[in-house]
């Protein structure tokens, strides 16, 4: 049986779950060093990694792979995408209710 998530549900965690949060949920190695907001690369170890608040995404300048939360997760904890997309809708801020005259 397969899931189907909308796209503006995926956009969501790819863009409104801060990639620092997910490090931190994780307990990944991180750290904020010369402006930026560094993280060990899954793939290579290496710290020389950057994350781009305005994309969400965390690149890693050695192996030049780039992550968004759901990539991460996969990696890091062998998730399949399903899996990894229920772990990160807990972590989910809830969308503003709108106010209805």
């Amino acid at each position: 049986m397969s899931s189907r998530y909308s796209d503006d549900f995926l956009r969501r965690l790819r863009n409104e779950i801060p990639l620092p949060n997910v490090f931190r949920v994780l307990e990944w190695p991180h750290k904020k060093r010369e402006g930026y907001f560094r993280f060990l690369c899954p793939f290579c170890q290496e710290f020389n990694t950057a994350v781009n608040p305005a994309t969400n995404l965390g690149r890693c300048f050695r192996c030049e792979r780039n992550f968004n939360p759901i990539d991460f997760l996969m990696h890091v904890r062998g998730y399949d995408f399903v899996a990894a997309v229920s772990y990160l809708s807990a972590l989910l801020p809830p969308r503003p209710r709108s106010r209805t005259s």
